[in-house]
């Protein structure tokens, strides 16, 4: 009984996404006739690096960058190449190369239902067993669609429990401590995971009372959540409020809802989420489960239903396209089999080191904490190499697009940038590959990164969904990565 469904929700994935988020160039080559073949010239303006650095009015941050010959691996153009810089969401392109190594390309997360005992008459003579193994990518729908299943083969409940195991990955309940409660891009982590471990919240308006609702949607099944709860408050600041306990509790600010709307909010115990909603499903099927009790082993039992998520290579593309955090401490977790971010960063830094020559300092696998630390010259170097050794992330990234001055995107424009973004606040970064028309052009790889930790630490937490200055210094870093790639297209492809 195997489901495998690819459900990326654009809605549900952008937001689990920002700040650590995928994004694109603000300003790109246009395609002119050189050599005979369909090339790019530079924007108008000035060439020289330090001028379009200077005009980008960045503040104190740091600007590195360093510039290859994919074939040779020369060194065209570089800035402060060694200079250690927080990668953001690039750090995911180094996650992926790690979980392609140490899993394997037709790795697939399964999420499994046991029976402790045999079925009779439609009644397990036993427990039932929800095990998790630490998919990022389960949806409601899939959940659904395996209950579905189960119910259609006659399971109508059990003489036991319903039980359920989270174990197969750390439970996290929150990736970066440096985060706001609120935003669900920082989501919790757990063997078990949903809607990557986000509750959505509705909200609107009716005869002047609020009227609130929480549940797990998908496309096709709207099972209410119980375990999460969001009271309106009369005020106007701070926006959230959460206190954890087997009912989640959040308060959100009356100021700031206008007359309706609605937003994924993250819940903190997944493993607890899931069960609860897999209970709520079964129901509707009519299949009765007792409310479910969390164990710290799988007990033996028979299989009686699973879903899959894609193969890996299939998980990372998503992941590196909608910069899914989730995804990344979930496969870097599996990959290293560690109990921590902290230990799984470390032994992913030490691969790098001994892969490649290159001396990261990574604390998680996603980036979104500010404390990892990579060079221009190291994260150029994995690319380049991880290319030349055919390693698969190549095919993986996302083409960014080429855009012309106004950032629109230049349809059917013959140079390609497949790459990874990455966002923090006052921290941006770009890596990938410049990859011309043509099968004599000269391939480029590059990596840029831009950063003022001293300032995004300056933020106060509450205040870092969206700080101060925030947008506009971020507009300005990706215009800037826009330009020098304009320039590296122009002069060396």
């Amino acid at each position: 009984m195997v489901i495998t469904r690819r459900m990326m929700l654009a809605g549900l994935l952008a937001g689990a996404a920002f700040p650590a988020g995928a994004e694109g160039m603000d300003s790109s080559p246009r395609p002119v006739a050189r050599g005979g073949k369909a090339a790019a010239r530079p924007i108008a303006g000035p060439l020289d690096a330090s001028e379009l650095i200077a005009a980008a009015k960045l503040g104190a941050a740091s600007v590195a960058y360093v510039l290859l010959d994919a074939r040779t691996g020369a060194v065209l153009e570089a800035r402060e190449p060694d200079l250690a810089l927080p990668p953001a969401s690039v750090a995911k392109a180094v996650t992926s190369l790690y979980a392609l190594e140490k899993l394997g390309a037709g790795y697939r997360f399964a999420t499994r239902v046991l029976a402790t005992g045999p079925l009779r008459g439609g009644i397990v003579q036993g427990d039932i067993v929800l095990a998790g193994g630490g998919d990022p990518t389960l949806q409601t729908d899939q959940l659904g669609d395996l209950v579905a299943r189960l119910a259609k083969a006659g399971l109508r409940g059990a003489t036991g429990r319903f039980l359920y195991w989270d174990g197969a990955l750390p439970r996290l309940k929150e990736i970066a401590a440096d985060q706001p409660a609120h935003v669900g891009y920082n989501a919790a982590v757990s063997g078990l995971n949903l809607n990557f471990n986000r509750a959505y919240f509705e909200w609107k308006r009716v005869d002047g009372q609020w009227r609130t609702s929480v549940d797990a949607r998908g496309e096709r099944f709207l099972p209410g959540v119980d375990m999460v709860r969001v009271d309106v408050a009369t005020r106007d600041a701070p926006l959230f409020t959460y206190a954890p306990g087997r009912v989640e509790e959040w308060t959100v600010a009356s100021g700031a809802l206008g007359k309706g709307g609605s937003r994924w909010l993250p819940v903190r115990d997944p493993g607890a989420y899931v069960a609860e909603v897999f209970r709520t499903l079964a129901r509707a099927q009519g299949i009765r489960l007792e409310v479910g009790e969390r164990v710290g082993s799988v007990p033996p039992g028979e299989e009686i239903g699973r879903v899959e998520s894609e193969p890996l290579p299939d998980v990372l593309r998503d992941m590196l396209k909608f910069s899914t955090n989730l995804t990344a401490e979930c496969v870097g977790l599996t990959a290293s089999g560690q109990s921590s971010l902290e230990a799984s960063g470390k032994v992913q830094s030490d691969w790098v080191r001994a892969t490649f020559g290159a001396s990261f300092e990574m604390h998680d696998h996603s980036g979104l904490g500010g404390r990892s630390r990579v060079t221009a010259a190291g994260m150029a170097r994995v690319l380049a190499q991880a290319e030349r050794e055919k390693r698969g992330l190549k095919p993986i990234l996302r083409d960014m697009g080429m855009k012309d001055d106004k950032g629109k995107v230049i349809k059917g424009h013959p140079v390609k940038v497949l790459a990874k973004s990455g966002t923090l606040n006052f921290v941006s970064g770009l890596a990938g590959h410049i990859v011309p028309p043509g099968s004599g052009a000269r391939e480029l790889v590059f990596a840029i990164f831009s950063g003022d930790p001293e300032r995004r630490d300056a933020v106060p937490i509450a205040l870092r969904e969206e700080p101060e200055g925030g947008k506009g210094w971020t507009s300005r870093a990706r215009r800037l990565q826009g330009q020098l790639i304009n320039r590296w297209a122009g002069l060396y492809a």
